[in-house]
């Protein structure tokens, strides 16, 4: 009898084992307020409690969520249905009063995803699972904005005083820095920042049957900076799932019996941004007190000394694909070639272009950079810092865990920054509106953090934004992605070969997107 009960026992371990997902990535989630950073691990994390209107299938099309369908009724209407018997996890009902809400608090000043709210208009709702959404102008990617726009409870936002989303650049904190009421797949359990975060499968989720669904009951989310310990980690088995295994392990991790390596290509731009606007740079010695980053040549030259292919041999360790385009996928500039065509490399023309704009002694600045967030992001960081070196641009890299880099470029506290921008969308405006374009109102070029005025590109990325027709909104995206090639407002760098590292037993959707869903996860039961 003895005997048995301890088989029973271990047979239970090793199913309740086999349904948690133990989940490590370099960096920790920024909050747990969806509509407050907008970051892919924090998207992403509160991506498996909170759920938008359209979602992203498998196979990366747009299929109903919240959102049964939604049409256009006139160029400057839509209507969207919602879907009926969704609760959140709290026990009340999702009504288009919710998404109303969502909306509006969207669109506060202090949310990054503003501009998306803003591109869908202003929503009514016009019975308890109907929602249209008035334009001021037409959007020709009306569902794909909608995929970036998460629900939330207004019942649950008024009584926890929370009807604002939280301003990270402020370092506010309230009750939704910690806690989460969702419609979807997992409920939050604990949340304790920079050590441990645990979700549980929803019991009453909507989407339960759906084909797509894992077995997964319990994710334990550990942030692990250090790259060996989170290698030595998956290798031993204290977990489960490392979103981003060091480049440099890579061809270990694929030859250790029980585990395995999924690649595949992120839909994201890693690219160097550059004050524009400041007369004199926040931080640097320059002669003159001036900023060299208005001049043209300048950049260029920066651009001219960047050895792309030996920071993909050497510091990518070939985890990257390196692109002169501006936009996270290819097909965001039509997959023309004469969009992703790069500068060519050229030191001796670069130092001519120094000389000539009178900084052949170059100058000093600081190279803001992430320590946690892209693949070898500082090590990317201190060898660009070599390379400009050759132009006497003396660099001094500061590298900040995401939690500090980002709302301080985001304040644009910053003379010269990496960045990275991208998601599920392959669209050019997913880039133009908030990254590229002339700062405006309703949260256009809020992510210009350097600052750069382009009205050229500006007037054409605009155009394109409301262009529906296909044949003619092609032309004009093409037209302000070259206005930005050729100022060089940014110098685009590459975009990733994103491999995720798990055990054999664990069989996930890989995503361009770089978000992982622990929904469509599943682990064989020994």
């Amino acid at each position: 009898m003895r005997r048995l009960l301890i088989a029973s026992f271990t047979l239970i371990a090793a199913l309740t084992q086999a349904q948690t997902l133990r989940w490590a990535s370099q960096g920790d989630m920024q909050t747990t307020d969806p509509h407050a950073a907008n970051e892919i691990q924090t998207n992403a994390l509160n991506g498996q409690v909170y759920e938008y209107l359209v979602r992203r299938r498998p196979d990366q099309s747009l299929g109903p969520n919240l959102a049964l369908e939604w049409s256009q009724v006139t160029p400057l209407l839509w209507r969207v249905k919602l879907r009926p018997g969704v609760k959140f996890h709290d026990g009340s009902p999702f009504t288009a009063d919710d998404v109303v809400f969502s909306m509006q608090r969207l669109r506060d000043p202090s949310s990054p995803f503003r501009v998306y709210a803003n591109a869908v208009g202003m929503p009514k709702a016009v019975d308890p699972l109907t929602v249209v959404f008035a334009l001021d102008k037409p959007n020709p990617v009306f569902a794909e904005h909608l995929t970036s726009l998460f629900i939330i409870s207004r019942a649950w936002a008024e009584a926890h005083r929370v009807t604002r989303p939280l301003d990270l650049k402020a370092k506010e904190e309230s009750y939704a820095s910690l806690n989460a009421n969702g419609t979807g797949p997992f409920l939050l359990v604990s949340r304790q920042p920079g050590v441990k975060t645990v979700f549980r499968r929803n019991p009453n989720y909507w989407g339960k049957g759906l084909p797509e669904q894992g077995n997964v009951q319990e994710i334990v989310f550990m942030p692990i900076a250090n790259d060996a310990t989170r290698t030595a980690a998956l290798i031993t088995g204290e977990v489960d799932f490392v979103l981003d295994p060091p480049p440099r392990d890579l061809e270990r991790l694929r030859a250790t019996p029980g585990l395995k390596v999924v690649d595949g290509a992120e839909n994201r731009l890693v690219f160097i941004g550059m004050d524009q606007a400041r007369d004199k740079l926040l931080y640097g010695q320059v002669p003159g007190d001036k900023n060299p980053f208005k001049d043209l040549r300048v950049r260029r030259a920066l651009y001219q000394a960047v050895d792309i292919e030996a920071l993909k041999a050497k510091i990518m360790a070939g985890a990257s694909l390196p692109t002169g385009g501006l936009t996270p996928s290819p097909k965001g500039a039509y997959n023309d070639p004469a969009l992703e065509t790069r500068l060519p490399y050229d030191l001796a023309a670069a130092r001519r272009l120094m000389a000539e704009a009178g900084y052949a002694d170059g100058f000093e600045v600081t190279l803001d950079c992430p320590n946690n967030r892209y693949i070898n992001d500082e090590r990317l960081c201190v060898a660009l810092a070599g390379m400009w070196a050759q132009l006497k641009v003396r660099v001094r890299v500061n590298a900040l865990p995401r939690a500090l880099f980002f709302p301080k470029i985001e304040k644009y506290d910053t003379s010269l920054y990496l960045h990275g921008w991208g998601g599920a969308t392959t669209d050019a405006e997913v880039m133009l509106t908030p990254v590229l374009r002339n700062r405006g109102e309703q949260g256009v070029g809020v992510s210009n953090c350097g600052g750069w005025v382009n009205d050229k590109g500006d007037a054409l990325a605009a155009a394109s934004s409301v262009e529906t027709d296909p044949a003619k909104r092609e032309p004009l995206v093409k037209a302000a992605l070259q206005a930005y090639r050729e100022q060089i407002n940014v110098i685009p760098l590459h975009r990733q070969v994103i491999p995720w590292a798990m055990r054999a037993e664990l069989t996930v959707v890989h995503s361009p997107a770089n978000s992982f869903s622990a929904d469509w996860a599943k682990v064989a039961r020994k």
